[in-house]
Order: C-alpha cells, then sequence, then structure tokens
C-alpha cells in the first residue's frame, strides 16, 4: 500500500496534510536505520500496518478542536502522529517509557511542520492532566490500559465524549470480563471501514 490508497480512504485531506503523509515513510526509514522503532519487515508494509491502521480511529470516532488526547505508549507515534496530521486542531501529547522512541516521535513531528503535538519521555503515572480522550495501540491488556488512563479523563461514561480509544486485535472477551464493572465498551472491527485483508480481527475498543 502507498498513500495513494490512503487517501482513497480520506478524501477530504488538503496539500499539507498529503504532504506530510507522504513524507513519513522516508523519515521513519532513515530513522529506523539509527533506532530501531518499527520491525525491518513491518516498513515494507508502513502505510497499512501503522499509519492507515492507526486512522481507523478516526473513522470511529471524529476529534473535535480543542480536544487535548494523550497517546499512551505512543513507540514511534502511533496512533498520535497520523491522527495530529489529519486533526490538526485537536492537541497530542505523546508518551512512551522508552527515551530513543521520543526521539523519533519529535524528529518526525519536527520535521513535516506538526505544531499541535507535544512528546514527553514520560510513564503514564507521572502525567497530572487531564485529556478527552486516551489512545493506544495494543502494547497492554484492556485492564492495563484502563488502570493506567482512567484518571487521565476529563469526563467518564459518556460515549460522545471521549474515553480510551485502543487498537487492539485476536479475541477480547477474556480481557472484556476482566475490566472493573463500572467501565462501559463498545467493540468496532477496523474491517468496517478499511477492506485490506491485513484488518480482519482487528478492532477499535472504546472504553468509556
Amino acid at each position: 500500500m502507498d498513500t495513494t490508497a490512503l487517501f482513497n480512504y480520506f478524501k477530504e485531506l488538503d496539500d499539507r496534510q498529503k504532504d506530510q503523509f507522504n513524507q513519513l515513510k522516508a523519515l521513519y526509514l532513515d530513522w529506523n536505520s539509527k533506532i530501531n522503532v518499527i520491525s525491518r519487515k513491518d516498513m515494507d508494509h508502513f502505510y497499512e500496518h501503522h499509519v492507515l491502521h492507526s486512522l481507523a480511529i478516526a473513522k470511529y470516532f471524529e476529534l473535535l478542536p480543542g480536544m487535548k488526547v494523550m497517546d499512551l505508549g505512543t513507540g514511534g507515534g502511533f496512533p498520535g502522529i497520523p491522527l495530529a496530521i489529519l486533526f490538526p486542531d485537536t492537541e497530542f501529547y505523546l508518551i512512551d517509557g522508552t527515551g530513543k522512541k521520543i526521539t523519533v516521535v519529535n524528529a518526525v513531528k519536527d520535521a513535516i511542520g506538526l505544531q499541535n503535538v507535544v512528546a514527553e519521555h514520560k510513564r503514564a503515572e507521572e502525567v497530572k492532566e487531564k485529556f478527552d480522550v486516551v489512545t493506544g495501540r495494543a502494547v497492554m491488556t484492556l485492564p492495563e490500559i484502563a488502570n493506567l488512563a482512567g484518571n487521565k479523563l476529563r469526563i467518564r461514561g459518556d460515549i460522545e465524549a471521549g474515553g480510551i480509544l485502543y487498537l487492539k486485535g485476536g479475541d477480547l472477551q477474556d480481557e472484556f470480563k476482566a475490566l472493573n464493572r463500572f467501565w462501559k465498551y463498545k467493540k468496532t472491527p477496523v474491517s468496517k471501514y478499511f477492506s485490506e485483508p491485513y484488518y480482519e480481527e482487528k478492532y477499535i475498543v472504546h472504553l468509556y
């Protein structure tokens, strides 16, 4: 997949956004040669496995101007960087416990001129601010992300206000059962939005 397929899914992109998306692969290839933030074989499917997958969240939930989003465990900047390109009037705070990954995130966001992203080497427990939305991608179980991010949300219990938007694959029934009973959840297949076989059995999980 190249950016042509991505742009077909997001026809409202302006020229600046298209240029930012077009720059991403070369930037990550360069940084990946110095700091391994994405597996080498995965770089062959960069736009499909990382960029478009991140943007599934945008198909499910519109991040409004002025909203504050924390991308917890952002790694190399996913889903935070693609979402920040798509929603330039939304504030993004990207954190990760591995400093070298945040080095890459900051270099990429500076290179493409993202003004709405702050990225820091920090653990979730150290963050005191509140956010409308917390995002993440398959780095921990649903109970773990709920426990870490629950007290970071401005509003709980309102599906339209935000919550935790988490990209996760496979059979999640045991994880749903293990959630604290005060969490509500909605599971939406990524294949509802994107037709590529890669997205089968991958989900957007909304905890609120």
